[in-house]
């Protein structure tokens, strides 16, 4: 499949119409037309079908678009790991990594690679996992730092992960002077979900939600959730007035603590961290940022 024509058929499904797609890509309408008929004589499908007054994707030609954007993708970054090949004197990699992560792990990266390869430029992009793993596959970025509770979402095909950090969970409740912490010098009390059955609970992302429930169904109770909130600053100030009690990670903990929260370990509750790249071989930025994720983890 010629390269153009996929550029051609990923804007027109990012643009929502042929004249769109030829605006954005500086092309007259008919060289559009032109690009995306060879394009479905190549395939052999229909693309394109008449909707109204224009044309809409059908369901293949929806499928190979969302392909096109990975492919292209995949062909930049290519070209970009091509030319720091020889060292990393030069070039740029790209990481994109959750809130509590860019707060905490992110900036010893960035310190050190400034320090041992300060002709390599670094960008950043902050995203939960989905939108880290997306970005990944289309090549929008070279390494993707991401969570993952029960289930992995790193199994697609193509995709390389390098375990980072195992990071504790934690139940945050407001503190309480009066609340019996054991007895000097002893380790400290360990959280029971099940007697919070009947608190307001606080949740996190899409994905921390989900595993807060499961934690707390296998405990016995399906948990009220009051409010949502992905930000652990806003998470820790909700418990703190009293609404409500949650679930933070540690490198949440490490990026912002409360003085007025109480925080127990839950025990054998973790969600593993992992620093995740396209392909076999990652290119020599890449490779480096990993690198320095496990350092600064470790």
């Amino acid at each position: 499949m010629d390269l153009t024509r996929l550029r051609v058929l990923a804007a027109v499904a990012r643009e929502g119409s042929v004249t769109a797609a030829a605006r954005s890509l500086h092309y007259a309408q008919p060289s559009v037309s032109h690009h995306l008929a060879r394009l479905e004589a190549e395939v052999g499908v229909p693309l394109l079908e008449r909707h109204g007054r224009g044309v809409r994707l059908t369901a293949a030609g929806r499928l190979l678009a969302a392909r096109a954007e990975e492919i292209l993708g995949r062909v930049g970054a290519a070209r970009d790991e091509l030319d720091a090949l020889v060292s990393l004197s030069a070039g740029r990699v790209r990481l994109a990594a959750f809130p509590s992560a860019l707060a905490t792990l992110v900036p010893d990266v960035v310190a050190r690679l400034a320090r041992d390869h300060p002709g390599l430029g670094v960008g950043l992009v902050e995203a939960e996992p989905p939108e880290a793993l997306d970005a990944l596959r289309r090549g929008a970025v070279d390494v993707a730092l991401v969570f993952e509770h029960d289930r992995s979402p790193v199994d697609a095909e193509g995709l390389r992960a390098v375990p980072v950090l195992a990071e504790e969970l934690f139940l945050v409740r407001a503190a309480d002077p009066g609340r019996d912490e054991g007895p000097p010098g002893a380790d400290p009390v360990l959280a029971d979900l099940a007697q919070l059955a009947d608190a307001a609970w606080i949740a996190g992302c899409e994905r921390c939600r989900a595993d807060l429930v499961g934690r707390c169904e296998r405990a016995g109770f399906t948990p009220r959730v009051a409010f949502e909130t992905d930000d652990y600053v806003a998470v820790q100030s909700l418990v703190a007035s009293g609404v409500g009690v949650s679930l933070l990670p540690a490198l949440a903990l490490r990026a912002h603590r409360d003085p007025r929260v109480d925080v127990r370990a839950l025990p054998g509750a973790a969600r593993r961290v992992l620093a995740v790249t396209y392909g076999d071989r990652p290119s020599p930025g890449a490779a480096a940022v990993v690198d320095g994720l496990v350092r600064a983890a470790g």
